[in-house]
């Protein structure tokens, strides 16, 4: 047997047992540093339901809607918007142009103010979709689809929030109104349902402001298309002035306006005359928007979401 063949094969052997031993010292090591981290891992997050209960919703919504108006304690320019500026029109045209178009100024605050409740109404629609773009832009619903709520609960409570603001607006005007000495000529039935028809209308009307809260780059953009489309609008009708003053080929124009109708609906509840005809075609026209911009703003929301 040749020695310096055996040397060679006991000096493998060492290396190899040594190997072997150091690969089992590291072998136990990566368990014992598994097994830390496994200890120091976070717990998995909890899976959210499927589906939330209708009535856990519409606690959420309203918690939601609680959230949108608390926040005008922080921009109180919001809640002059909706106080102080109707005031100055109404006041400003009262007393402006009262004795020239109805020769006094009684009588054209009878005529004026139901339509002027009505053009302020959508005004403050404008603020919906101004509130929704700033959640969008600041991430607010993002932060909100991974916790357990109702996809659709933060759109309704701000909707919700909306009424609210719309209620104040019309309660303000109105009672502005019997101070400057206007009267109501009809029933407490009466002016309810005025509120009611008011506040549907405003909730159709929303969806719109809706769409251009969600597509719009920021809530500067939604002021500035809200408020440049609903001028024409609100001013090409029978808010300010009668029909029969206007310009024969103007005259359908403003006829159909859904301003005018809802103008004529609501002097009809609070002061009296016609009351169903255009009170129905105020529901046909809040059920038509509805039904064209609700879906579109609601895909334009998750398209926004998912991109």
């Amino acid at each position: 047997m040749n020695p310096e063949r055996g040397t060679d094969s006991g000096a493998n052997a060492v290396r190899a047992g040594g190997a072997s031993s150091d690969g089992g010292a590291r072998s136990d090591a990566d368990r014992s540093n598994a097994a830390r981290a496994d200890e120091t891992a976070a717990p998995p997050a909890p899976e959210l339901p499927a589906r939330v209960p209708l009535a856990a919703a519409l606690q959420q919504t309203l918690a939601l809607a609680w959230r949108s108006l608390v926040q005008i304690r922080h921009n109180p320019w919001e809640l002059g918007d909706y106080s102080i500026q109707p005031v100055l029109f109404l006041v400003l045209f009262l007393y402006v142009f009262g004795g020239a178009v109805a020769g006094s100024t009684d009588d054209y605050l009878a005529f004026m103010l139901p339509g002027m409740i009505v053009m302020n109404m959508l005004f403050v629609t404008v603020y919906v979709g101004h509130g929704l773009n700033t959640d969008l832009t600041r991430g607010f619903f993002d932060r909100l689809r991974a916790l357990p709520i109702a996809r659709w609960s933060p759109l309704a409570g701000r909707i919700t929030a909306d009424l609210v603001k719309q209620a104040w607006s019309i309660v303000l005007l109105l009672g502005l109104g019997i101070i400057l000495g206007f009267r109501v000529g009809t029933s407490p039935l009466h002016v309810l349902a005025m509120f009611a028809l008011l506040l549907a209308f405003a909730l159709s009307f929303s969806w719109i402001t809706v769409l251009i809260g969600v597509i719009a780059r920021d809530p500067e953009h939604v002021q500035l298309f809200g408020f440049t489309a609903l001028f024409p609008v609100t001013f090409v009708s029978n808010v300010f002035v009668p029909v029969e003053t206007m310009p024969a080929w103007l005259q359908p124009l403003v006829n159909a306006n859904p301003v005018s109708i809802l103008s004529d609906a609501a002097r009809g509840l609070l002061v009296g005359g016609a009351v169903l005809q255009p009170a129905l075609w105020s529901l046909a026209w809040a059920l038509a928007l509805t039904a064209v911009f609700a879906p579109l703003s609601v895909f334009a929301l998750r398209r926004r979401l998912s991109g």
